[in-house]
């Protein structure tokens, strides 16, 4: 079986790491004063076997106590653990060589988010949740945290193709005290079984003004040069900034960290720069790891998923053959109940 492995950006899928320069990356959720940043974000989603491995780095910039942000998950973890010490700043010397107002969400429409699993790593309280929009909107409420006018929107966004989600917290008060300073990045690993990998990218743009420009870097690698959705044309918000087979430095190295064994021998590795004014990135990028299908439309966001219903056309198909079955059955048991025929005989002499 080809081994495949794909990298993303953001916080949402599967790995976000955060660089530098101020900007809000992986997720909208901010602390009770509302004066809290993540930094630009460089993410690494890894894809093999039928798992996707999501890397990412929280971290958070401005703010005290506690705040965090909530990140859009493809399906339910199988383990959340801390990512490794040099991952995402690899990837990026390989690209980037070295150079001398509150909303509130209806109680009557939640229902309740359900509790996947919980994980503390280092200052980092993580939390993966099952629910809708108004679930998970309603549970960062309950825990002191206040999201932007745009939320309902954007989170229902990605309820309607996944109900799960992960709550990150940075408490900056245990940070301190463990001699952690706000800016420090902790990085995350997320195991995830998806058959395809996917990043969120609209979610990097909530609560931002139209004028506001979004940064972030996402990593992929793959079998071969994977097919994108959207493709990154630079005028949509996206640019493809590097695509090429990975070196053998490169994957030692990234095979050699902390969780990332799985890493395979050989793969292609490509960088997309998410760079653009946040109403552009009204989408979501799809990938397709082998580079020989179409992502899926639903997953980028442009399409809306199938309903659950069974579809008209085939419906009306099973209907007709069942009445067209039962027709034919009635009529051999009617058939077969009539007397056989028989010719009167006629009267000898």
């Amino acid at each position: 079986m080809r081994r495949r492995l794909a990298t993303a950006l953001l916080g949402a899928a599967m790995a976000i790491i955060l660089v530098a320069g101020p900007t809000l990356a992986c997720g909208g959720l901010i602390g009770p004063n509302g004066a809290v940043n993540l930094l630009r974000t460089t993410t690494f989603a890894g894809y093999h076997d039928g798992v996707e491995h999501y890397v990412t780095a929280f971290q958070f910039q401005g703010g005290g106590g506690a705040f965090g942000s909530i990140t859009p998950l493809p399906g339910v973890p199988s383990n959340v653990e801390k990512g490794g010490d040099w991952t995402l700043q690899r990837l990026i010397r390989e690209t980037e060589p070295v150079r001398r107002e509150a909303v509130t969400f209806d109680a009557a429409a939640a229902s309740g988010a359900q509790v996947l699993m919980q994980v503390k790593i280092d200052a980092l309280d993580v939390t993966v949740l099952r629910g809708g929009a108004a679930d998970v909107g309603k549970w960062a409420e309950d825990h002191g945290f206040r999201l932007p006018p745009d939320a309902p929107e954007v989170l229902q966004f990605y309820a309607s193709r996944s109900p799960i989600f992960l709550a990150a917290v940075f408490d900056a008060d245990a940070a301190a005290a463990r001699g952690q300073a706000i800016g420090d990045g902790t990085p995350v690993h997320i195991t995830i079984p998806t058959p395809n990998p996917w990043v969120p990218v609209r979610i990097l743009a909530l609560g931002k003004a139209a004028s506001d420009v979004v940064q972030a870097d996402v990593y992929l690698l793959t079998d071969h040069a994977p097919a994108l959705l959207p493709a990154p044309t630079g005028s949509n918000g996206m640019r493809l900034d590097h695509s090429d087979r990975a070196t053998q430095s490169l994957l030692d190295d990234l095979r050699s960290d902390r969780g990332m064994s799985w890493v395979p021998s050989d793969g292609w590795l490509t960088k997309v720069a998410i760079d653009g004014a946040a109403p552009l990135l009204s989408y979501d990028l799809a990938i397709d790891a082998s580079g020989a299908g179409t992502p899926s439309y639903v997953q980028a966001g442009l399409a809306s998923p199938a309903p659950m219903i069974i579809d008209t056309l085939g419906l009306a198909r099973l209907l007709l053959a069942t009445t067209l079955a039962v027709g034919v059955l009635l009529l051999v048991v009617v058939l077969g109940r009539r007397p056989n025929a028989v010719p009167p005989m006629r009267p000898q002499g």
